[in-house]
């Protein structure tokens, strides 16, 4: 049996992200966080000033027997705007950029192909600006951020911007959605 992994992503709001995430098979765990920043221990409050350089992610776990890395990029992919720089739809600043944050060589390289395939397939109609660097000063999010879109599936946010992409991902990835 493979041994777990962990990948984070960075694909603007950690709600959204996460709510999708939580669907997919083989995904052991999923987390809010921050990351690559300068600050210890960040607040929400202070990443959302755009200050600490830490970027919204989620810290996927999973098991590469079950996934693999470039299914969770494909689905990455689908389900956030990887041309908009620092920004996904309304939600604007370095905080909400898209990155892939790998925790290991082999993931780098296969992200880095990933990337390459993308840009040489042509496969968006603008460049994909998606930040590819190690994994640095990961702080999780504050515990009522974890689980948000389970736990609030009403709330207006929720309703408007995570609910669509969690119906993307279940119409595009059925194959990968949890039993």
């Amino acid at each position: 049996m493979a041994e777990e992994q962990t990948i984070v992503l960075g694909g603007g709001c950690f709600w959204c992200t996460e709510a999708v995430f939580k669907e997919v098979r083989g995904i052991t765990d999923v987390e809010s966080g921050y990351c690559n920043g300068q600050v210890e221990r960040p607040s929400y409050e202070a990443v959302c000033t755009g200050q600490t350089g830490h970027a919204e992610v989620v810290r996927l776990r999973f098991d590469p027997a079950q996934i693999s890395l470039r299914q969770i990029l494909e689905i990455f992919f689908v389900v956030h705007d990887p041309t908009q720089l620092n920004r996904q739809g309304n939600d604007v600043g370095t905080q909400y950029r898209s990155g892939i944050y790998f925790t290991t060589p082999a993931q780098e390289a296969e992200a880095r192909a990933f990337l390459a395939e993308l840009a040489a397939q042509k496969t968006f109609p603008r460049p994909v600006v998606t930040e590819l660097q190690p994994l640095s000063n990961y702080w999780p999010a504050e515990d009522y951020h974890q689980d948000f879109f389970e736990k609030n599936p009403y709330q207006g946010y929720c309703m408007a911007v995570a609910a669509p992409k969690v119906a993307k991902f279940r119409k595009t990835f059925a194959e990968l959605q949890r039993p």
